[in-house]
């Protein structure tokens, strides 16, 4: 049986890296969402591959807390970039899965 952090360390990195294979492939909702807030045209695979990044972070226990900053900073900004937009309802996942980073961020060796 894993630890909690460790769990949710490896959940959050199953998360990030679903996200950024989804950023990767760049369905056509996901562009036209880019295109409507006026991001550049690759700015999604950009997201993506900062994801697999985190994702790969996250995984692995040495690199677990440049993970977790990473995954700080996404979400940080995300968040901010759907609150001022007016998406208020859209931001708590965000917020929801900021406060899932403190356990992360104890979670030690396997």
């Amino acid at each position: 049986m894993l630890p909690i952090p460790t769990l949710d360390a490896l959940v959050l990195s199953g998360l990030f890296g679903a996200g950024g294979l989804l950023h990767m492939v760049g369905p056509a909702f996901l562009r036209h969402a880019y295109r409507r807030w006026r991001f550049p045209s690759n700015a999604h695979r950009v997201a993506g591959v900062l994801q697999i990044l985190t994702a790969l972070f996250l995984s692995n226990p040495v690199t677990r807390i440049w993970g977790v900053i990473l995954a700080g900073f996404i979400i940080f900004f995300t968040t901010v970039a759907l609150l001022n937009r007016g998406k208020y309802a859209y931001s708590v996942p965000g917020l929801l899965l900021m406060l899932a980073l403190v356990p992360a961020s104890l979670a030690g060796p396997l």
